[in-house]
């Protein structure tokens, strides 16, 4: 197969990214032997392979943003045809898939070719002669963690996919390139086994961050090692009967349907030994530093900062491992509203909206959901009411605004922007000085032809409170995309603890260290108080859903929901229901607060595993399609 033949030519193309240090490709460079003749090209191929990296900050093309189900888009402004919400809206297809990271094309990258490049780095890299051997060693498993992870994210897109455990010669013939895909369980084990392998030669920490941040240490590879472990044990991958037909040409079964228990146990494991190295090398959940603000801040700002910097303050202590190369540009100008006049204003593009059903997700005050609280009314919570004095660092006072914005925790307001909304920062962080958001038909958030929620909330999470939003500038301060972080790893841990040993101690343990950021009581203090099902985390089932939800609150709009969805299969039930937002049209309380239908998204069981590109099955005919496909 053409994807898989090794090429004389080094590098490929020019790369589309911003001038950072992993994105550097040797100019003039022939044959590999002149790559690894010398260390400083050797060390611009190995930043070649980081390159590779799918592009996670293009919200047109890469799958999580417009793929899922946490944002949309508006209609009237977003290119219709953009891959990623083409998956959004069913339309999927054999013949172009969209983000195709197999072959590379319809918005997707050739994860193949980057496979390739990597081994080429292994079997050159210790024959360059100006290097000491430590160096080459580290090189080593950095391509080396890098093989596993591109292995990985196609695994987790296709399942079953060809292991290219080393490239083909040049010579070799039509039959010998002719790869299969492997069994599930074969490609979790090489996939585990190559990071096992770099894990002992990858450094502790990044000590240059000047020049080295976004290279893999042993806490990334170990981190990557328990998504992949918690992956393979999840219901999508470890019995699933869907799949006991699924078969390669030769009537081999890619998938087993029988049910292993001691996979959770295995992933448990991964999990806590990679939350200890973690630790050891320093990472910890992140609380915003009071002293950051020019102001006295309250406790309940404090904590809001805390939820939205975890993500956009580079480098900070709990960003376990980020992609340089994908820094937050235009994801932050779609998910900012205009709240000012002014003519700077037109540079938001604000056409990203968050559905109502993900901010009815979110807890209470009380830290349990909103259809639970015995507390908080649920059937009344489109209708509306008027802040209050009271509410001024969540909503501005004297403003109706709708009930579902009332009493929830801390992590809705520093998520959520939203009609009457505080939006803290953007160039003012002082709690005395107060914006809000206004979104009503001709109003600041809503007086443009096109740029506007078409749902009513913004994701202002994705925003960072340190770009500038005024009526006479708009500074965007890019920050590199976050691809693991800390509160990811605790709550992977709670969940594999969970299925493998059922609640405990040490299973909250971990959920109520994320929830404690947030400013939440523990799940078990929460549930008894408030919930009207107090006895749920006492049960495992129970305590699946509540970690389930704490994953999706914790990790809203920053890609593991569109995977989490995917391996716990329940995809099927929450990607069919219908998209809605308020009503953007109304211009007055009464009738911008109505429930409006905006899209029935369509899921079905064969979208689970992305399509194999009918291309390829022609070219190769012993590879196999996806089921339903």
């Amino acid at each position: 197969m053409k994807y898989f033949k090794i090429w004389v030519v080094a590098l490929f193309g020019p790369m589309l990214f911003s001038c950072e240090y992993l994105d550097i490709v040797p100019d003039n460079i022939a044959t590999v032997d002149h790559v690894f003749r010398m260390r400083n090209t050797a060390e611009q191929y190995l930043f070649t392979i980081y390159s590779y990296q799918p592009k996670y900050t293009d919200p047109y093309n890469y799958p999580t943003f417009l793929g899922g189900d946490e944002l949309w888009a508006n209609e009237f402004n977003v290119n219709l045809v953009q891959p990623a919400w083409q998956i959004a809206k069913g339309f999927q297809n054999v013949v172009d898939p969209y983000s195709n990271y197999w072959g590379g094309s319809n918005g997707g990258r050739g994860t193949f070719v980057a496979i390739r490049d990597c081994n080429t780095f292994l079997e050159n890299i210790f024959k360059v002669p100006d290097m000491d051997d430590y160096e080459k060693a580290r090189w080593a498993a950095e391509a080396k963690f890098l093989k596993a992870y591109y292995h990985f994210y196609l695994f987790r897109m296709y399942g079953p996919i060809p292991l290219i455990k080393q490239n083909l010669p040049i010579t070799s013939g039509p039959a010998e390139v002719k790869v299969t895909q492997a069994p599930i369980d074969s490609c979790v084990e090489y996939i585990a086994s190559l990071l096992d392998e770099a894990v002992p030669d990858l450094p502790e920490r990044i000590l240059n961050e000047a020049t080295e941040q976004g290279r893999v240490t042993k806490s990334v590879a170990l981190a990557l090692k328990a998504q992949l472990l918690v992956t393979a044990a999840s219901p999508l991958f470890n019995g699933n009967s869907d799949y006991a037909s699924y078969t390669d040409k030769k009537g081999g079964k890619l998938f087993s349907n029988t049910y292993d228990p001691a996979k959770w146990e295995r992933a448990a494991v991964a999990c806590r030994e990679a939350i200890e190295q973690c630790h050891a090398a320093g990472h910890k959940l992140y609380y915003y530093n009071a002293a950051f603000l020019p102001f006295p801040g309250s406790p309940e700002t404090i904590t809001e900062m805390s939820v939205r910097s975890a993500v956009c303050e580079k480098w900070n202590p709990e960003i376990i491992w980020t992609s340089t190369n994908n820094r937050a540009a235009t994801l932050q100008l779609e998910n900012l509203p205009r709240l000012y006049s002014g003519d700077k204003q037109t540079a938001t593009l604000s056409s990203f909206g968050v559905p109502m059903k993900i901010a009815e997700e979110f807890y209470t005050k009380n830290g349990v959901p909103i259809s639970e609280d015995k507390t908080w009314n649920y059937n009344g919570r489109y209708t509306t009411r008027t802040a209050t004095t009271a509410d001024i660092l969540r909503l501005k006072p004297n403003y109706v605004t709708a009930n579902l914005n009332f009493d929830r925790e801390v992590r809705f307001y520093a998520s959520l922007g939203f009609d009457g909304g505080r939006w803290f920062g953007q160039g003012r962080f002082n709690d005395a000085d107060n914006v809000y958001l206004e979104a009503k038909l001709g109003q600041i958030a809503n007086n443009h032809a096109w740029a506007y929620s078409i749902t009513g909330y913004w994701a202002k999470k994705l925003v960072n409170p340190q770009t500038i939003s005024s009526a006479t500038e708009i500074t965007v301060q890019q920050y590199p995309w976050p691809l693991i972080r800390l509160a990811d790893l605790y709550l992977l841990y709670a969940e594999a603890l969970n299925e493998s040993q059922g609640p405990g101690g040490e299973t909250f343990k971990w959920i109520d260290l994320v929830r404690a950021r947030a400013g939440l009581k523990t799940v078990e203090e929460s549930w008894s108080q408030y919930s009207t099902s107090p006895g749920a985390p006492q049960n495992k089932d129970g305590l699946r859903k509540i970690i389930h939800r704490e994953r999706l609150i914790e990790l809203a709009f920053e890609g593991p929901r569109f995977w989490d969805l995917r391996r716990w299969k329940e995809a099927e039930r929450v990607m069919n229901e219908p998209i809605t937002g308020w009503n953007y049209t109304g211009k007055t309380p009464d009738t911008y607060y109505q429930v409006q239908y905006l899209y029935a998204q369509v899921f079905r069981k064969r979208d689970y595993l992305w399509p194999v590109k009918e291309e390829d099955l022609i070219e190769n005919n012993l590879l196999v399609q996806s089921p339903g496909w």
